[in-house]
């Protein structure tokens, strides 16, 4: 029996790379033994990607649109990827070629072997520099530390998975504010990993600013962990044993009294800081729970091509 592969693309701004890309991804999927159909969302793009891929769709029939009224980020883009797509399998990938669509015939054979989760862990990024490698590596130190879920270190939004954990993800993990390739992980059934090596970006410029991946690496943890919550435990405990230093010091000192005021200085400055650290954390988790609340839409697709 013939299966279905659904390749599905977030596209945001990236009119200087989507034929490249376009053409490079028909030429392997043309030589799979899987149908396909290849699924872009354009994440309300600024520039003249929308009209490309309205052409590439009128072009070809197995090329689908999704176009938001608005940009939701990528996450949602990939989300409604996933929602909108009718394949056995589904690979998850960038528009800017640093997902090489080689690595396809490799997807397949695993998901042809029994496995529904497929996570490319990235080796080398020829375009990152030292500082975003290294902190990247460290972010998924960081989660693993505060998580109760092993992530995989260095694996990136080029994912697959088959129908059975997409179903998952359209019925339950709905969250406004997500991780979609930590939920990948974390939904169980049978999963691998494969190793690539990120390309040389095509065109244009990373779409994730310092901010974006700070605010991005904020939501995970708190997506992901409760941890940060019981700071104020451990707070309290290592200001109850500060407090006993300062007891013991003051009971043994001459004067009966710190020799000066320097150290109650030290001290309520680093208490101040140690609270108001975690006000912030409880004020990001209440943020977190604001928004899911509201329960507003993760995206609004305002108009689509060759989709049902």
């Amino acid at each position: 029996m013939v299966r279905l592969l659904s390749v599905v693309v977030s596209v945001y701004n990236e009119e200087a790379v989507l034929e490249q890309f376009y053409g490079e991804v028909s030429r392997v999927l043309k030589e799979i033994s899987w149908e396909y159909e290849l699924l872009f969302v354009n994440d309300g793009s600024q520039d003249g990607s929308r009209e490309i891929l309205d052409r590439l769709a009128a072009q070809d029939e197995r090329v689908k649109v999704v176009s938001f009224s608005r940009n939701f980020g990528h996450e949602a883009a990939m989300i409604a990827g996933v929602d909108y797509s009718r394949g056995d399998g589904i690979i998850c990938m960038d528009a800017d070629l640093q997902h090489p669509p080689q690595c396809i015939p490799q997807i397949l054979e695993k998901f042809e072997e029994g496995y529904h989760v497929i996570s490319m862990v990235r080796t080398r990024n020829r375009s990152a520099g030292i500082i975003k490698n290294l902190t990247s590596a460290g972010f998924y130190k960081v989660i693993n530390l505060l998580s109760d879920v092993h992530f995989e270190s260095n694996a990136s939004d080029f994912f697959a998975i088959s129908r059975n954990v997409a179903d998952v993800l359209k019925r339950n993990y709905r969250e406004h504010v997500r991780f979609l390739r930590g939920y990948v992980q974390n939904v169980g059934f049978k999963r691998t990993t494969l190793p690539y090596e990120a390309g040389i970006r095509a065109a244009g410029e990373s779409k994730y600013s310092i901010r974006k991946l700070f605010q991005f690496s904020i939501n995970t943890i708190v997506c992901f962990s409760n941890l940060p919550l019981k700071l104020g435990i451990y707070a309290g405990l290592m200001a109850a044993l500060m407090g006993l230093v300062v007891l013991i010091y003051t009971l043994f000192t001459r004067n009966g009294a710190p020799s000066g005021y320097a150290t109650i200085v030290i001290l309520n400055c680093f208490m101040f800081a140690v609270l108001f650290l975690i006000v912030g954390i409880i004020g990001e988790y209440i943020s977190i729970l604001f928004t899911e609340l509201k329960d507003r839409p993760i995206y609004i697709v305002e108009d689509t091509k060759n989709i049902d």
